[in-house]
């Protein structure tokens, strides 16, 4: 594992942007460092304003270096917006030598990805599901297998080209360099999931400001994922309209008064709204703000409830679905969430890293500690390459040419 290894990811949300740095230690991974700015120059999930991006960036990455005492250069990037694509795919190869080698492996992935794509659109993740050696399905670590033919299914995740390039555009400009873009739903997953809930099945719901990512593992593996063009600014655009108070209110509103089901709220208890215009405040049932949140979240649910029906995976989600995401932590998201899904649902919040935890043990934090939690695991694999797998080729190696001698002596 590499050690004193400082990460940092950066979540690019419809609402907030947020930064955080974190140390690989011998004991796992610590926070260090967090840093949030208000979001302007996204929308769903898109860039649509690169001096505002920056500006949100630098105040964001100013904060985190601020309190981890370190400076920030490289950061793993979230991207996620409706552009995003899922699709599963499969690939074959030969395998060269009669066993399977990390070559193989990689051939056979480079053949899966090798789909017609449009000029504005790139592949983004491909991710393993099953391999298949000759006749031999279900396998997941093939390197080392005897046979003839590989065979892989994958995940495979596109996304635009422009939005790509606007997000390392705007980190550039920050002097920032991004080695790897990572689909957010995909890093929240890292964060909250655990490897019980993926190996039964569980749907991912994660409800952000301008958009929902829904991402179904199934077997251990990624088999769906997409993006939904609703989130929490839906809520807090009706709230305002209802309540005829202004945008910035109506999110205080909704995040210190907002509750998900109406019936969990006392019919007696009263808040307070701002009025626009100078009108003096009005005092009204907190009742009355429940009931605008209410149809706008069950609308998302059954949103979420269509697509994952018609992903063919619905009976095969025997850990329900887990929610996360800061518009999740309302007051009964997981109640109302059950009623329209149908299957057990519980909220989630990031978990396997040490340090600040405290801060950073809320929903809103998932995407963000996911990246760091990815950026490590990458960082695991790429020194396992570097120190450990050539001396397991030349075992490998000496392993072919001790059973060669073997067939020509005997």
């Amino acid at each position: 594992m590499v050690q004193n290894e400082i990460i940092a990811g950066l979540d690019l949300g419809t609402t907030k942007v947020c930064v955080i740095v974190a140390e690989q230690t011998e004991d796992g991974l610590d926070i260090i460092g967090t840093g949030a700015a208000p979001s302007r120059g996204l929308k769903k999930g898109v860039v649509v304003n690169i001096e505002s991006t920056v500006q949100a960036i630098q105040a964001a990455v100013e904060q985190a270096e601020t309190m981890a005492g370190v400076e920030i250069t490289t950061v793993y990037a979230g991207i996620a917006g409706s552009h995003v694509r899922g699709m599963n795919q499969e690939g074959v190869a030969a395998i060269k030598g009669r066993e399977v080698g990390k070559a193989d492996v990689d051939r056979v992935l480079e053949q899966a990805k090798a789909i017609p794509l449009a000029a504005d659109r790139q592949v983004l993740h491909v991710l393993p599901q099953e391999y298949v050696v000759d006749r031999q399905d279900g396998v997941k670590a093939p390197v080392g297998m005897s046979g003839v033919r590989l065979q892989a299914r994958v995940h495979l995740v596109t996304a635009a080209s422009h939005a790509v390039a606007n997000i390392v555009k705007c980190a550039d400009r920050c002097g920032l360099y991004v080695p790897e873009l990572v689909l957010s739903p995909l890093a929240s997953a890292d964060a909250v999931l655990s490897e019980d809930e993926k190996e039964i099945g569980v749907a991912l719901v994660d409800i952000g400001g301008g958009t929902t990512e829904i991402i179904v593992y199934v077997d251990g593996s990624v088999v769906h994922t997409s993006v939904i063009p609703i989130g929490g600014i839906n809520l807090t655009s009706d709230i305002a309209t209802g309540l005829r108070t202004p945008m910035a209110e109506a999110e205080r509103v909704k995040n210190k008064y907002g509750c998900a089901s109406a019936s969990l709220v006392d019919g007696e208890e009263n808040i307070e709204v701002p009025s626009v215009g100078g009108r003096p405040s009005r005092v009204m049932p907190r009742q009355v703000l429940c009931d605008i949140i209410e149809p706008r979240v069950e609308e998302i649910f059954a949103a979420v409830r269509h697509v994952i029906v018609e992903t063919g995976f619905a009976d095969m989600l025997a850990a329900g679905v887990v929610i996360t995401g800061g518009t999740t932590q309302l007051d009964g998201m997981p109640e109302l969430a059950e009623q329209v899904l149908g299957v057990p649902v519980r909220r989630g919040a990031p978990t396997g890293v040490g340090g600040l935890l405290d801060v950073v043990r809320s929903p809103a934090y998932a995407t963000s500690v996911g990246l760091v939690k990815y950026a490590a695991s990458r960082l695991d694999a790429r020194t396992y390459e570097e120190e450990f797998a050539p001396a397991a080729a030349e075992r490998s190696g000496l392993g072919q040419r001790f059973g060669a001698w073997l067939r020509e002596v005997f």
